[in-house]
């Protein structure tokens, strides 16, 4: 079965030199070949050695899962991604079958010496396009870790998965969460939108009337007491399968002040650039949120959305309708 790994770059800052040196590494141990290891046990004296610091054991064995992972369990033909420098490109590749090797070359701008070589595609992942649940799957901690989503990530670089491996097709809960959506009226929509958005962590108002075309909801997002950001929301109740034109991302763009930021959610998908629009040097940054991300958002806050909303789209737990 082809798996589907991230090994991260120094969170970035060894990701071109992934990218242009065909190879993904690690560094817990940047002065020990670590090629002819061949099982997860032999780490543990080597690591110690190393890290004579770490005293815990729950950290020693996460670091050696993470090394043993990279070492032991991913394999040729498998796929790994690596986000880039400002987190919202992913690079992905396929793993070559040449095995681990260290890299001795002091001068070398990247100090990871254990190596994988790697085949990377001249592709990229948007990392906003992806599912809610892919996009938290990479928030992980960790530096090497397995990703179970995929399905999806097969489905986004466009290539069908290998013959024998395909999961057999599932109910389509995204639809019929989405159809129960669009029969609210305008202004529900947009009411909704507002509870999901307090259910994230955003404190506002709505603002919006049927047919403005504009903010439908403004107030600051406050992320655990960590930080806050002014937010100008703008909702669409748009049928399956529209495409939220380029322009109208841009549009949204006039409404934000300096210091804010956007975010345009819909039922219905956008147009391919959208995405790049959004994030434009220069520009205020506009989180886009399609449909399935949409539905995501709901699964994840159900519970945090009023009851009587909760009634009026006929959903039970689960999302499946009542």
């Amino acid at each position: 079965m082809t798996n589907l790994y991230c090994v991260r770059g120094g969170w970035g800052s060894y990701t071109q030199q992934y990218v242009d040196g065909g190879y993904v590494a690690i560094g817990w141990m940047p002065d020990t070949d670590l090629s002819a290891v061949t099982s997860r046990e032999e780490l543990y004296p080597l690591y110690r050695d190393a890290h004579p610091e770490d005293t815990s054991k729950t950290v020693i064995g996460q670091q050696v899962g993470q090394i043993a992972r990279f070492l032991l369990e991913i394999r040729a033909g498998d796929y790994v991604i690596t986000p880039a420098a400002d987190a919202e490109w992913l690079h992905y590749g396929i793993v070559a079958p040449d095995p681990s090797y260290f890299h001795a070359a002091a001068d070398d701008p990247c100090p990871y010496r254990q190596r994988r070589k790697v085949q990377w595609s001249k592709e990229r992942l948007q990392r906003s396009s992806l599912s809610v649940p892919f996009q938290h799957t990479i928030r992980s901690s960790l530096s090497v870790f397995a990703i179970s989503h995929r399905d999806e990530f097969f489905e986004a670089i466009g290539h069908g998965e290998p013959a024998g491996q395909r999961t057999p097709a599932a109910y389509d809960h995204h639809g019929v969460v989405l159809e129960q959506v669009l029969k609210l009226n305008p202004e529900e929509f947009e009411l909704l939108i507002t509870h999901l958005l307090a259910a994230l962590g955003f404190e506002g108002k709505h603002t919006g009337k049927s047919g403005d075309g504009g903010v439908d909801a403004t107030g600051e997002l406050n992320v655990a007491n960590l930080a806050t950001v002014k937010v100008y929301v703008q909702a669409k109740r748009y049928q399956l399968g529209a495409k939220i034109p380029v322009r109208t991302v841009k549009q949204l763009r006039q409404a934000i002040p300096f210091g804010g930021q956007g975010a345009f959610i819909t039922t219905a998908d956008f147009q391919a650039g959208a995405g790049e629009v959004a994030l434009q040097d220069g520009f205020p940054r506009i989180g886009l949120v399609n449909g399935r991300q949409l539905v995501d958002l709901l699964v994840e806050h159900w519970n945090d959305i009023p009851q009587e909303f909760r009634d009026l789209l006929g959903l039970r737990p689960g999302l499946v309708r009542s």
